[in-house]
């Protein structure tokens, strides 16, 4: 019973409206933001990095991992520890 809850903590859903609004469940936390990019870790430990025009988070709750951003969305990555220090110079 106690793994089945672990994995479903480590589950995470991303979900892009319409290039505008973009909602992940599963944030651990958020470890950099600028308009034109967020780095966020999942629970899992996964990064994910979001790219953007005029980025705005308009949620986030560490409690229930969910988290909400606007702006003009281009896309969404996963990637390794040294990804963030190259795009937040």
């Amino acid at each position: 019973m106690q793994e089945q809850n672990v994995k479903k903590s480590q589950l995470h859903h991303l979900t892009i409206d319409q290039r505008k609004t973009i909602s992940v469940s599963g944030v651990e936390s958020v470890n950099a933001f600028s308009p034109s990019r967020i780095a966020l870790t999942l629970t899992d430990g996964t990064k994910l990095f979001i790219a953007g025009v005029d980025l705005k988070i308009t949620a986030f709750s560490k409690e229930s991992g969910d988290f909400q951003a606007v702006g003009g969305i281009l896309g969404a990555s996963y990637g390794g520890k040294g990804f963030v220090a190259k795009i937040f110079k």
